[in-house]
């Protein structure tokens, strides 16, 4: 055993005061090199800070919040000869078992006590008093290394779970040991039997040399679209979508807003439509307070918010990122319009800090600057609904004698079936639609 040792963040790019969003380790752990000790982010860049040497961690010197940068004190670390947990896994199993399953690919030994037990056939059934998940779950079939800390690869080890069949929930899909007991409780539930929760059990895409057919390019994918790519597939795979579809009469709303958005010039910012409906869907979520929830984490229990963030949904030359605008039931319209301006100039340059993007009761995608009659928004989880908004245009609408032309703007609701009934969605945006119909509603 050798002496302390001071592990200080190594260099991260161009990156300098960049905050600490997950620390993925404690006092006490032992880690091996090239393990993820934190997670920075960073203008949409999310970086896993490794350990270049293993040991056992005597102090993390670093907090969720920091900020830090190259040369940053980061762990202290108690170097030893060899990894205290390799060590610890081969009093728990045979040569060959270390030999044929390293931890680090993801397989997981079988627990402490189904290997005090005298030797038995793999096809023995377990004994009554064995852990109710059985070690013997089928090996992870992808050979993808799941993304855990070693506390966490630890706890799962004592439960007898594997890993790979286990949905991270984390930053970047990593597992926590909520996750675990997630998998646990969902295992027991199921009769014993393997849930799949990651996908469907479909075939794989094909691969295709698309050179067979003529000349291509290939061009990397932005750090936004790679982080929020994989969140918007766990976000449509599990969460049950249906979206409701109407229009709103914004003609009295578009006339306020010409006579209104001179003044708003003077003042260095553009009175755009969408701060109306920032502040029409503050008012609709007071109005239908199951939209302004979100399900725990065992998906039994609704928490109801009392406060009224809203994303909205900001497109940048490097991808489409979700600012929030806090307390929108509290501010008007040329407030929201103000800080609407800011948030969105602070995407644009990639300088939203994570804590902008937290925090958002519901989502509003607006494409009615591009085109388009209506889509199909990915809710934004933990969210329950997301609206989308397109192209308003005038239309021929019937008032009891004659038709006369009309500002319509069509909305898109996506919800959480789960969570919302179709009726409950329905009324929703008709009562959403009505407020933007009618300004005496929207500013009373």
């Amino acid at each position: 055993m050798s002496d302390s040792k001071t592990i200080n963040i190594p260099d991260i790019g161009d990156f300098s005061e960049v905050e600490v969003i997950e620390v993925l380790v404690s006092a006490g752990d032992s880690v091996t090199a090239e393990d993820a000790i934190i997670s920075l982010e960073s203008e949409k860049a999310t970086i896993e800070v490794p350990t270049p040497e293993g040991g056992e961690i005597i102090e993390v010197l670093v907090k969720e919040g920091d900020l830090v940068s190259e040369g940053t004190p980061m762990i202290k670390l108690k170097a030893q000869g060899g990894n205290e947990e390799s060590a610890e896994e081969s009093k728990q199993s045979s040569p060959a078992e270390q030999k044929s399953e390293p931890e680090e690919d993801g397989q997981d030994d079988q627990p402490q006590q189904e290997q005090a037990k005298a030797p038995q056939s793999k096809a023995q059934p377990a004994q009554p008093k064995a852990p109710p998940v059985p070690a013997e779950l089928p090996k992870q079939a992808s050979g993808n290394v799941p993304h855990a800390s070693p506390s966490v690869r630890k706890f799962a080890r004592q439960l007898g779970v594997d890993l790979g069949h286990v949905t991270g929930t984390g930053r970047k899909g990593r597992i926590t040991k909520d996750d675990v007991k997630n998998h646990v409780k969902t295992t027991m539930q199921s009769g014993g039997q393997t849930v799949v929760t990651a996908g469907f059990d479909v075939p794989p895409f094909p691969e295709v040399d698309f050179t067979d057919f003529g000349e291509v390019e290939s061009e990397p994918l932005s750090r936004i679209q790679k982080i929020s790519g994989k969140y918007l597939h766990r976000n449509w795979v599990r969460i049950p979508h249906v979206t409701q579809y109407d229009e709103a009469d914004i003609t009295e709303l578009e006339a306020f807003r010409n006579e209104n958005k001179a003044e708003a010039k003077e003042q260095g910012f553009n009175l755009t439509p969408l701060a109306f409906m920032v502040k029409a869907m503050a008012k609709a979520l007071k109005k239908f307070p199951k939209f302004n929830t979100s399900l725990d984490n065992d998906g039994e229990n609704l928490i109801y918010k009392k406060y009224f963030h809203i994303g909205i949904a900001v497109d940048t030359p490097n991808g489409l990122v979700v600012p929030v605008i806090r307390d929108c039931d509290k501010k008007e319209v040329f407030e929201i319009a103000k800080e609407m301006r800011d948030v969105s100039l602070k995407a644009r340059e990639g300088k939203l800090a994570p804590s902008d993007m937290q925090g958002g009761c519901i989502s509003i995608s607006s494409l009615g600057g591009i085109g388009g009659t209506a889509f199909t928004p990915i809710i934004n989880a933990p969210e329950v609904a997301i609206l989308g908004v397109s192209r308003s245009t005038i239309k021929p609408v019937w008032n009891g004698s004659e038709f006369e032309p009309r500002l319509m703007l069509p909305l898109s609701l996506s919800y959480d079936h789960r969570v919302i009934d179709g009726a409950d969605a329905a009324r929703f945006i008709v009562y959403l639609s009505s407020i933007l119909s009618d300004m005496k509603k929207m500013l009373l």
